[in-house]
């Protein structure tokens, strides 16, 4: 594999932009763990390796989630997520393939249940997060350990 370019250096006014947008989303008051299984839920629909590798290694750093991550695949027939991750992964579904339905009503009632406007407005914000940087992943060419 070879990276395709290095998003860092391509573009400064990029690379601080999306550093501002992760610092914004990382500073919010969401569980870091749901910050994890968001990542890694989104990262797994869009396809996104180096975001995968990363994202996991981050959420075991908090604890055994080793179970977490083998089943975020299928979270819905898993009973080791919380009603609210549950919320939070099927509005990240939601978003990251808005183009196929939206965000359905039943799902943004089922995250307003669990999710204030403020943390509603979060969630939205880290799921946008993840998403644009594993176009920026995917785009470049960046796979697990091409910084190395």
């Amino acid at each position: 594999m070879k990276l395709r370019l290095n998003y860092r250096t391509a573009s400064l006014q990029v690379f601080q932009a999306m550093t501002n947008l992760q610092k914004a989303s990382s500073d919010s008051s969401l569980d870091i763990v749901l910050q994890e299984l968001i990542k890694i839920r989104v990262s797994q629909i869009n396809g996104c390796a180096f975001c995968l590798d990363m994202h996991a290694k981050d959420l075991m750093k908090h604890g055994d989630y080793g179970n977490h991550i083998v089943l975020l695949n299928a979270w819905r027939e898993a009973p080791i997520y919380t009603e609210e991750q549950r919320a939070a992964l099927a509005l990240a579904e939601a978003v990251t393939l808005i183009s196929e339905q939206g965000v359905p009503e039943d799902v943004y009632a089922e995250a307003r249940k669990h999710f204030d406007e403020k943390e509603f407005m979060e969630l939205i914000l880290a799921i946008n997060t993840i998403n644009s940087w594993n176009r920026i992943a995917i785009s470049t060419g960046m796979f697990p350990g091409c910084f190395s």
